[in-house]
């Protein structure tokens, strides 16, 4: 990201704090933070820029694969599976190299921010040549997908993904080879070659229970650690039948259930499951438009968040690039396979969607519109067709507003998306994914 300018000020028509909402807030940011927030009622000492509409926190997008983004309106033809799905990303997988993934996760990003999303949790697996050697930076892409959050203008924790086997007691095959480091102590060797900065953070991930063997469950629990769980059933079947146990309680056994682990989809889980992943306060990331694409199933969020586990957001597969859409979805979805509605409230989901999110991203310091926060602003049109009416609050953010809604990004204090940038960004899009699939 470029400098940020040393002092700026905004009056927002109306934001949602920690509180609650408020009309005419004057908030002030010197050095990329808050250093005030107040009623607007005295002049500013700098002039203060005006921001008509809704302004909630800045986004955080805890789960995505960047070059997924290839596959939208390509893989939801005809009568599939997951498994018929994932041959289709993997062709996808053999056309990258450093060059195209760069200009596919810039464009990506870039629609990202201009839906109010400014951190990403980039779950990372695709790491060598298409033959599963090394480049000569053996991070060329994970420090292509560094680059381009840095150009499109927001943070980026990159979850670089152990990935050693094809299924239990299976090796790599096909392109899993340019996922795969041999063993996790290589992984974490090559991971150890990539280093934190203001705008990035280096997490890590186990790519699933069934790709990490048991023996191999290893990281530095000082780090973020993200991990696929029991999105598919035959996953826990797989597991079951090598181990005797849920891929849950594989993780318990191996001591990588804590307040630095975020378990994403969580979808098929046993009551035993449920109380380890929330007795042990992990986050627990939902990607709603993705597990309907996919026809994972609905995973037990509300249990999940009653036993003690902290919901976060992600769009996964970007079928869909949307957190408003996110947050939403988690409620329909509760409704539909209940019966019943009014299972989250719409502050408890834009907590998710905002505060929650980042913390689980290593980013505590970002998410809540507050002095000494880091400075993000999103603000959404609240007299659209979808939002005219609906109250300009919480509500209207949830229930009402979609990622086409979001008129002005603010990142560390600097401005990264404005009203009209879109048409831009389609025609990036356009360009990246043909070149790939040219």
């Amino acid at each position: 990201m470029s400098a940020t300018p040393a002092t700026t000020a905004y009056h927002l028509e109306r934001a949602l704090l920690p509180a609650g909402v408020a009309d005419d807030v004057l908030v002030t940011i010197a050095d990329g933070r808050f250093a005030s927030v107040e009623p607007a009622v005295a002049q500013p000492a700098e002039p203060a820029s005006w921001l008509p509409g809704l302004t909630v926190p800045g986004l955080a997008n805890c789960h995505s694969h960047a070059f997924h983004r290839a596959l939208r309106g390509r893989t939801q033809r005809g009568r599939s599976t997951f498994w018929t799905w994932r041959e289709q990303m993997y062709s996808l997988a053999e056309r990258l190299d450093p060059d195209s993934y760069f200009a596919l996760a810039l464009a990506t990003y870039r629609e990202m921010v201009a839906s109010g999303i400014t951190s990403v949790g980039e779950f990372h697996y695709l790491h060598h040549t298409p033959r599963g050697r090394p480049y000569d930076d053996p991070n060329a892409m994970g420090r292509a997908l560094i680059e381009a959050a840095r150009q499109a203008g927001l943070r980026i924790t990159l979850l670089d993904a152990c990935y050693l086997a094809a299924g239990i007691n299976r090796e790599p095959e096909g392109v899993q080879r340019r996922f795969s480091d041999g063993d996790s102590a290589q992984w974490a060797k090559r991971v150890s070659m990539l280093t934190d900065d203001e705008t990035v953070k280096i997490g890590q991930a186990f790519h699933s229970l069934r790709a990490v063997p048991r023996d191999q469950l290893s990281a530095d629990p000082d780090r973020p650690l993200h991990v696929h769980l029991s999105e598919q059933r035959a996953e826990n079947d797989e597991c079951l039948s090598a181990y005797g146990r849920t891929p849950t309680e594989l993780l318990a056994d191996a001591g990588q259930l804590g307040p630095l682990t975020t378990v994403v989809h969580a979808t098929h889980l046993t009551d035993t499951d449920i109380d380890l992943l929330g007795t042990t306060h992990v986050y627990v990331d939902f990607c709603p438009t993705t597990e309907r694409d996919l026809g994972d199933g609905i995973g037990p969020s509300r249990r999940l968040h009653e036993a003690g586990a902290q919901l976060t957001l992600g769009s996964d597969s970007h079928a869909v690039i949307d957190l408003f859409e996110e947050m939403r979805a988690v409620e329909m979805d509760e409704r539909l396979a209940t019966q019943q509605r009014g299972h989250w409230t719409a502050d408890e989901l834009v907590t998710a969607a905002t505060a929650t999110g980042h913390a689980s991203l290593g980013w505590g310091d970002t998410g809540r519109i507050e002095v000494g926060q880091r400075a993000d602003l999103v603000t959404l049109d609240t007299r659209s067709p979808r939002t005219a009416g609906t109250g300009a609050d919480s509500q209207t953010a949830v229930f009402a507003a979609s990622a086409e809604d979001v008129l002005h990004v603010v990142v560390d204090g600097r401005v990264v998306a404005r009203d009209g940038d879109r048409a831009e960004i389609g025609r990036e899009l356009e360009a990246a994914i043909s070149a790939v699939w040219s």
